[in-house]
């Protein structure tokens, strides 16, 4: 979301922005908007936060299903599979030079951090990090923390090594889920089968995590998971400390959160990574945590 939002932020008790999609800022236009542009729009959502609240700016995430009119794509087999996010990043330097920018200019305004989706190799963090590092360099700004977006398997499977040079991760599991099932979730027929609790995909989570925190790294999980009243003890009890909700749904996750205990959750964690699919970790979840959704 954009202004608006993030004012309601403060209301709804919320500890900050875990996940600000900046495509809203290049949608439905014909030109991309300049780094001046999206400077002040980064700057007034950092203010209206306060200084207290971290507010994670993903670089765009466009390409696969969200495509651009002015910014011409080579028609793809597989979109999902092609160039998006990051690697249309990389291959569009002044594009993603100009968001660095502005978010850097940003940076003034509050407790900024950056963030770049679909990463998927050591590589392209490194190239997307020299980006931010040389253009932090030209403007004289202070560091700021810089991290990824794990939405693959690859990401997962090499979380302590991405750990040890990134400074937090942010689990994007609507991408993972659909990776990692080799399901479309946008596919009517799948759509039921695409549940991000499957013990495929928790198990990624719990590498991700365990990666992280190795390396003293914090981890957030943002997606439609981290919403889910089911999900919420199963993420609480894989050690996920942060999760990145929409602004209604902050009031009631915080009340789950406070019904829960730590010990329960683990076991029930421990529990779901050797369930046999989604369907039987929300049976468990119904048993052992009482109080969800109906």
């Amino acid at each position: 979301g954009g202004l608006e939002e993030a004012r309601r932020v403060p209301e709804v008790g919320g500890e900050g922005v875990g996940l600000l999609r900046t495509e809203f800022l290049f949608m439905e236009r014909r030109t991309a908007p300049t780094e001046d542009e999206q400077a002040a729009v980064y700057q007034e959502i950092a203010r209206a936060l306060g200084p207290g609240r971290i507010l994670v700016i993903r670089a765009l995430d466009v390409g696969g299903d969200k495509p651009l009119p002015y910014l011409p794509m080579a028609a793809e087999a597989n979109p999902f599979l092609g160039e998006r996010g990051i690697r249309l990043l990389l291959a569009r330097p002044e594009i993603f030079a100009a968001q660095v920018r502005a978010i850097l200019r940003a940076s003034s305004a509050g407790k900024v951090a950056i963030m770049f989706p679909m990463i998927s190799t050591l590589a392209e963090w490194r190239a997307a990090r020299e980006v931010v590092e040389r253009e932090r360099i030209g403007l004289g700004v202070k560091t700021l923390q810089v991290g990824i977006m794990i939405e693959t398997a690859s990401a997962a499977l090499l979380a302590d090594r991405f750990a040890r040079e990134a400074d937090f991760f942010s689990i994007g599991t609507n991408d993972l889920t659909q990776y990692t099932l080799a399901m479309d979730r946008a596919n009517p027929r799948l759509a039921p089968q695409v549940d991000a609790l499957h013990p495929s995909v928790l198990r990624l989570v719990e590498r991700a995590v365990g990666g992280a925190h190795a390396h003293g790294r914090w981890v957030g999980v943002c997606g439609a998971l981290a919403g889910d009243p089911e999900a919420v003890p199963v993420l609480v009890g894989l050690e996920v400390d942060e999760l990145s909700v929409s602004v209604p749904l902050v009031p009631a996750v915080k009340a789950r959160v406070r019904t829960l205990s730590l010990d329960e959750c683990s076991a029930t964690a421990r529990l779901a990574l050797d369930a046999a699919d989604g369907a039987e970790v929300r049976a468990l979840v119904a048993r052992r945590h009482p109080g969800g959704p109906p």
